[in-house]
């Protein structure tokens, strides 16, 4: 008996409890800056007050990631909203510089997480064989997912997974390891992503590297399942997975007293356009297909670690416009939400009635490592 192919599908998200353009995150962003560097020199006169206030305006401005390419994120932490700095709930700046310190972060992250989890299976009355959570911005335990399942009563029924601090190319293991559950005779796996990027923002540290995370990173929580299938959904048709070398301190990303603290070389996307060629004709074979054919004819579901990534990786495959579009989208739309964006960019292609059934789709994700992760899908009818 043949077997059902592996399929991607029901795909779900939450909004982030609050949206905002990102012309005025801009300005709260270079208002915290301001606001955290105060309280640490006290200067004296108010001109030195204003002085330092333009002077941070003007970096965010120069270094954060501009209108033109993300036009919104969003964020469950509702800190963003205004500049009454003695009632935030971590960015109490006037003690704080740095924000509250990780515990009480890491404490917020748990309340989002068991409500995004609830929400998510508001509607389920039967319990899935497996729940696999990925995150790489909030460590709670109990996680939201065994909460859920203990609160339900499906502890005797469903296996919970945790996929934790690989980054932004954390749904690539993610779906590896449920083809694998399948394998192993689990009928379904659900996997949930839940990113809270914004809430470790520090706004003490003024380097340029640190304005271009803080201004890209976004919010975001997505549900979808892997499972043996039929219908719409993405087929399953091979992953890869590597580390580039010499880049391991390209990309980091580690707990600070403030929270989690990443780097970022303005290096990433040469280094992984050195590395692309020989990854994508390995990943191109294990489906029995070539590279120059996926180039010509497939959708590349590119993580937009950043504007910059996805220009110069399509300009170095030679690839259209029209081929870069959802990852574009979701960048414009939503901003860089770690782990959670390319399953956004899953979900809008599925969405996207220009997008043909049958059409192959080209993932690609990047992280610490430098690991480039990638998988090879199909566009089911």
């Amino acid at each position: 008996m043949t077997q059902l192919p592996i399929l991607l599908q029901g795909f779900q998200n939450q909004s982030p409890t609050h949206q905002a353009a990102q012309g005025d995150i801009l300005e709260w962003i270079a208002a915290a800056h301001a606001r955290a560097e105060l309280t640490l020199q006290r200067p004296d006169s108010e001109e030195a007050r204003e002085a330092l206030t333009r002077k941070l305006k003007k970096l965010v401005l120069r270094f954060g990631c501009s209108t033109d390419r993300i036009s919104a994120r969003g964020a469950f932490l509702d800190d963003f909203t205004h500049t009454d700095w003695d009632r935030m709930r971590i960015f109490r700046l006037n003690e704080f510089p740095s924000g509250r310190p990780c515990g009480e972060r890491s404490r917020f992250y748990g309340e989002v997480c068991g409500r995004v989890f609830e929400s998510f299976y508001t509607d389920e009355l039967e319990p899935p064989p497996v729940i696999m959570h990925v995150t790489c911005t909030g460590y709670v335990s109990p996680s939201g997912a065994q909460r859920l399942v203990a609160h339900r009563g499906w502890g005797r029924s469903t296996e919970v997974i945790h996929a934790y601090h690989m980054g932004c190319y954390a749904a690539m293991p993610a779906i590896r390891l449920a083809a694998g559950l399948l394998e192993r005779g689990k009928a379904r796996v659900d996997v949930v992503h839940t990113e809270l990027c914004t809430l470790h923002m520090d706004p003490a540290q003024h380097q340029p590297e640190q304005l271009v995370v803080q201004t890209l990173f976004a919010d975001g929580a997505i549900r979808y399942s892997v499972s043996r299938a039929e219908g719409p959904g993405l087929e399953l048709l091979a992953t890869r997975e590597e580390i580039a070398p010499e880049t391991t301190d390209a990309m980091t990303w580690m707990v600070s007293d403030s929270g989690m603290q990443m780097t970022l070389s303005r290096k990433v996307p040469d280094y992984i356009r050195a590395a692309l060629g020989p990854f994508l004709d390995d990943l191109a074979a294990g489906a029995g297909r070539t590279a120059g054919a996926l180039f010509r004819d497939a959708v590349f579901a590119i993580h937009p670690g950043g504007p910059r990534i996805i220009d110069e990786l399509a300009e170095h495959l030679g690839l259209r416009p029209a081929q870069v579009e959802a990852s574009n989208a979701i960048l414009r739309d939503h901003g860089n939400m770690s782990s959670a964006t390319l399953p956004h960019v899953w979900q809008a292609i599925l969405a996207d009635a220009a997008v043909a059934p049958g059409t192959l789709v080209v993932s690609l994700a990047f992280g610490p490592g430098l690991t480039i992760a990638g998988a090879l899908l199909r566009k089911a009818g």
